[in-house]
């Protein structure tokens, strides 16, 4: 008898390049949905927060139908959950757009703003410098993953807790790039992880990523 495979829902809430986060997902060895259905959400092994576009109508699109609370309930339970490219930019505490402030959805401290580079959009292959202990790039700490983004992070969500005293958490790891200057490229952080470049177009390291991922989803 073969192993069932985890569920992962692929949040559907009209951003995000959904049909290939699908299908990369379902490559990785998942069994996969694209809704919002509440039930569904929350009853799954794992959850993909996609995004692409402006960090505001994002937030706006997510709130409509209610992800915002899907992503806070499904964290409080422990369950596992993936946020991609401005699917990881609103995970943080606000983001700044043409001299706009959004919130965000605050489970990380930290603002979103331009990126500090020459060229803007930073759009093609670069590296990444995990941590140590990482569990996503395990594998692929070396190879290059491909960005399509405007904006960032350029603080360490670690150092913004300590900061603030908040030692009674596990500090979240980051995984850092470079493009003009330093940013986050993806955080893990217990059941929460997220990623600033798009797995899904990464080729065999971004294939390989997202299995890691899938292979933490307990069936």
């Amino acid at each position: 008898m073969s192993e069932s495979r985890p569920t992962v829902v692929v949040l559907d809430y009209g951003s995000g390049n959904t049909h290939s986060a699908v299908r990369a997902l379902e490559r990785a060895g998942a069994d996969v949905t694209l809704t919002a259905d509440p039930a569904l959400v929350a009853s799954a092994d794992g959850l993909v927060v996609p995004g692409v576009g402006a960090f505001a109508a994002v937030m706006e699109q997510l709130l409509a139908v209610g992800g915002d609370r899907m992503v806070e309930r499904r964290l409080a339970g422990g369950r596992p959950v993936l946020g991609i490219c401005v699917g990881l930019q609103v995970l943080f505490a606000a983001g700044v757009e043409h001299g706009s402030r959004t919130v965000g959805l605050d489970q990380w401290p930290g603002v979103v703003e331009p990126l500090e580079a020459e060229i803007v959009p930073h759009m093609g292959w670069s590296g990444v410098q995990p941590p140590a202990d990482t569990v996503l790039f395990r594998g692929v700490e070396d190879e290059l993953f491909y960005f399509v983004h405007s904006y960032g992070v350029a603080t360490d969500p670690a150092d913004l807790l300590a900061e603030a005293g908040t030692t009674a958490l596990t500090p979240p790891r980051v995984t850092w790039s470079e493009h003009g200057s330093r940013f986050v490229a993806a955080v893990e952080n217990g059941p929460l992880s997220a990623t600033q470049f798009h797995p899904e177009k990464s080729g065999d390291a971004g294939a390989r990523l997202l299995r890691n991922w899938v292979g933490t989803l307990r069936p």
